[in-house]
């Protein structure tokens, strides 16, 4: 019953305190997920992605070090591989084939992992050093054996992992400002553009930029401003013709990359976006953030919210299926609503309060009782003194 309601599950959200959530938005029910049965801080997921076996197969990625494999035709995890160097979160998380995994994290290491041996050597079979302060590595679909990563003071690099050591492609900064001034480099997010070999930036100086290797100059083709915060997220919309950003105020903007112009704001989320991804097919948006709600916009449309979901946690990155029968589900009975154990520090605060509040209701109600009878005391004939 547990692996049939998992495998109907419309997002997967991974969360500060080490939890994978499964949320099905037609049952408007969320199940949590954990290796060992109890959350832990020290195993926060940092990323996520499919499998190569398409939608069956869940890695992710955990502040420890390690990247566990969740099936969600089972709906159990099915084993686990550590993956050392660097230091810092996963910035990145990709899977070639059944067989290659690749991982990128913050102190810019980035290797290439044998994955279809629970007796794997604890050796990478490729280790690239793609500078430090990576705060994105992300994967070409279209091509899985290239790579972009980008951060702060780190200016994006595409990556042919079957080739050289060296990048193919290594972006220029733009010219100095008016000042004549050298304008900071600070890459948030990236993603490929499809049928062709551009690539889209958001930046922590709220800039989206396009990006052509095909194209002689370095620099940017294309570059638009939204806004006065830091972009946080990125995400295309199906097509490919615009992209959605999110900033650290919450706030949500279309972008269309044609002509570098704002399409519509969303309606956006009361703490700094994490996460965003849209359905490759249908206007659906999928976002989620550290006000720890997960939220289904219609897309194109500023208070097109469909869904809004709140999980509790802290809320990092998301998976948004991208089945087409969105809405189909066979009809199975229902199991009850099992919640298990997860932000423990939340629920002893609740218990917390509502113990104290129990405590206090008693001497309340004696002090009223008191009250009242003093006031009919008054009230009676010949009570009163002359």
């Amino acid at each position: 019953m547990a692996a049939a309601a998992a495998r109907w599950n419309h997002v997967w959200v991974g969360t500060d305190t080490g939890i994978l959530k499964g949320v099905n938005l037609q049952r408007k029910q969320a199940a949590n997920f954990t290796p060992s049965g109890q959350p832990r801080r020290e195993e926060a997921v940092s990323a996520l992605c499919w499998g190569a076996g398409g939608e069956t197969q869940i890695l992710v990625g955990c502040a420890d070090g390690t990247v566990k494999h969740f099936s969600t035709e089972e709906g159990r995890f099915q084993g686990q591989r550590h993956c050392p160097g660097g230091e810092g979160m996963f910035r990145g998380l990709a899977q070639v084939d059944g067989s290659t995994l690749i991982t990128c994290v913050d102190s810019g290491i980035l290797r290439v992992w044998h994955d279809n041996d629970k007796e794997a050597s604890s050796d990478p079979l490729l280790e690239l050093r793609v500078g430090p302060g990576v705060c994105r590595m992300r994967q070409d679909p279209a091509r899985p054996h290239i790579v972009a990563t980008g951060g702060k003071e780190n200016a994006l690099k595409v990556w042919d992992l079957q080739g050289s050591e060296e990048p193919v492609f290594r972006a220029k900064n733009v010219r100095n400002d008016w000042l004549d001034l050298r304008v900071p480099i600070w890459d948030q997010d990236i993603q490929f553009l499809p049928e062709s070999q551009k690539l889209v930036t958001c930046t922590g100086y709220h800039q989206v930029r396009v990006y052509d290797p095909a194209s002689p100059q370095r620099r940017p083709v294309l570059e638009a401003t939204y806004g006065e915060y830091p972009l946080t997220a990125m995400t295309l919309t199906p097509g490919g013709n615009s992209v959605i950003v999110g900033n650290t105020h919450g706030q949500l903007a279309e972008i269309d990359l044609r002509q570098g112009r704002l399409l519509v704001c969303l309606k956006g989320l009361a703490g700094s976006v994490r996460g965003l991804q849209c359905h490759p097919s249908k206007p659906l948006l999928a976002s989620c953030g550290l006000d720890r709600v997960l939220r289904v916009h219609r897309i194109r449309n500023p208070r097109g919210l469909d869904h809004k979901v709140y999980l509790k946690s802290q809320l990092n990155c998301l998976l948004l299926s991208g089945r087409d029968n969105w809405e189909d589900e066979p009809q199975e009975p229902q199991e009850p609503n099992k919640v298990p154990s997860e932000d423990t520090e939340t629920d002893e605060l609740w218990a917390s309060l509502e113990a104290a509040a129990k405590r206090k209701l008693p001497d309340l109600e004696q002090s009223q009782g008191a009250l009242q009878t003093r006031q009919r005391k008054k009230k009676r004939p010949g009570s009163t003194s002359s």
